[in-house]
């Protein structure tokens, strides 16, 4: 099992994996259509959009949830 202090890594690397995979594809299936050759695009793209992806999640999502906590009534 992976030690819990890893938890923020691993969730950015599932989410922006996730996120990116599912984008990447949207992106690729308007632009170029299902055809021939859609697969390959696909995965140069979501690959590329993932390497990105994934250092942004790290570094915005810590900003993010304390955004969502202001934003949010005292419990």
């Amino acid at each position: 099992m992976i030690p819990r202090r890893w938890e923020p890594v691993l969730f950015g690397l599932l989410l922006s994996g996730l996120m990116s995979l599912v984008v990447s594809a949207i992106s690729t299936a308007v632009s170029q259509g299902f055809g021939e050759g859609f697969a390959a695009v696909w995965a140069t793209s979501w690959v590329t959009a993932w390497l990105l992806a994934f250092p942004i999640v790290l570094l915005v999502g810590p900003v993010a949830r304390r955004i969502v906590r202001t934003l949010l009534a005292p419990e």
